[in-house]
């Protein structure tokens, strides 16, 4: 268990303690869950509040949609000038009312650095180090927390998690290598980036494999299509699928879930928290 902490914005995370909770927030047209704000900044100020109200701990801000590609839909990339405009004002937006930290969800070191300036206190790079050669340099310069997060450029695997594993490791010292404190470093299984559903419920299952690499541990299931292929539900109707997975995740090592009903994966975290970490009854 980890037993090291990890200050981001005002807020010191002690990992073992608890589960923490990370509120997605994307301000896109195109996201895979249907949540998608685009540019109504009250929306997502209103949104990242409730979030707060409801116990998020972080909040994740995103301006590029990663839904899965299709001949008939799917994300589009967008350029770094768009992303800025769609994530920035809402940063600071945000910013002024919330007290928690808020986290960038990009691939571009560019956006990285210029969601940091305006007030975000992490940055989750879902490229997988894959999307922008200057990130890891961009984020050691910024001496912010980095979610390394394996987005895989393959479905077939003859090991996944040994596999896996061996390349969240070679982040992690390239990562180091920038200049990125170990401390600062959080990994990422990186759940439907190049995976089947088989291979991510493997995942799930031996999610406790990756405390090997010493780092915290992020989990992002909610509202994925695995959840649809068991449950032959759409994105909008996978909440008890996603809170399985965020018990399962939960005693399984996770340390942050990021989670896009944050009112009731606060709850199942509280729960399986008090299951699997203890809990203190104030009663005779």
């Amino acid at each position: 268990m980890l037993n090291d902490e990890l200050t981001m914005g005002n807020q010191i995370f002690r990992w073992g303690s608890r589960t923490y909770v990370m509120g997605v927030l994307n301000v896109t047209p195109d996201s895979f869950s249907g949540d998608g704000i685009e540019n109504d900044i009250q929306v997502a100020t209103n949104l990242a509040i409730l979030f707060e109200q409801h116990g998020a701990d972080i909040i994740d801000v995103g301006g590029e949609s990663t839904r899965p590609s299709n001949i008939y839909s799917g994300s589009h990339s967008v350029t770094c000038d768009e992303e800025l405009s769609r994530i920035i004002p809402v940063i600071c937006a945000i910013r002024e009312e919330i007290s928690i930290p808020i986290s960038v969800d990009t691939r571009k070191a560019t956006v990285a650095k210029e969601a940091i300036k305006h007030g975000a206190s992490m940055v989750n790079d879902v490229g997988g180090m894959n999307g922008d050669p200057m990130m890891l340099r961009t984020v050691a310069e910024l001496g912010t927390p980095l979610v390394l997060m394996h987005n895989g450029r393959k479905s077939k695997y003859e090991d996944l998690i040994p596999e896996i594993l061996g390349e969240l490791k070679n982040m992690m010292k390239l990562a180091e290598l920038s200049g990125i404190a170990t401390d600062n470093i959080i990994i990422d299984p990186g759940m439907g980036f190049g995976k089947t559903a088989r291979h991510n419920m493997e995942i799930l299952r031996r999610l406790d494999d990756f405390q090997v690499l010493g780092r915290p541990i992020l989990v992002g299931m909610s509202r994925k299509s695995t959840i649809g292929y068991v449950l032959g539900l759409p994105p909008n109707d996978r909440l008890e699928g996603t809170a399985a997975t965020v018990a399962v995740s939960i005693a399984k090592g996770a340390d942050i879930v990021r989670v896009h009903d944050v009112k009731e994966m606060v709850r199942v975290a509280r729960m399986s928290d008090a299951i699997i970490r203890g809990y203190s009854f104030n009663v005779s």
